[in-house]
């Protein structure tokens, strides 16, 4: 019983992730920030779509930062910095099939309040 529900969970995701995927992209000029989550840790990218290429990342795991809405919110702010340093100042926000609230929603806050278009 438990392996199905688990199975379902992931696979209404994968839904939502193709949904969300058809309607964006990215460009070096305006790129798309994805997010993965997992239970421990956040992982999140700049790529460019158009030569699939990552612009930048940042890995809540080697920075030391949970996945919760203060790792989110710092890890923000170092993906910010990031960003920046490239010269990039907005960016189209992937929350990858994630609902928006909670840690996902901390860590696009914490981007905009760094200066980072959304």
């Amino acid at each position: 019983m438990r392996a199905n529900v688990l199975k379902r969970k992931i696979s209404l995701r994968i839904k939502r992730k193709k949904r969300i995927r058809a309607k964006i992209s990215g460009c070096a000029t305006l790129p798309r920030i994805s997010v993965f989550k997992s239970n421990r840790t956040l992982y999140i990218q700049a790529i460019d779509d158009v030569k699939n290429v990552t612009l930048a990342a940042a890995d809540g795991h080697k920075l030391g930062i949970k996945a919760n809405k203060e790792g989110a919110k710092k890890i923000g702010a170092e993906f910010a910095k990031t960003l920046k340093a490239q010269k990039i100042e907005e960016g189209v926000f992937d929350r990858n099939g994630y609902v928006y609230h909670g840690v996902i929603a901390a860590l696009a806050e914490s981007l905009r309040e760094n200066g980072i278009r959304l």
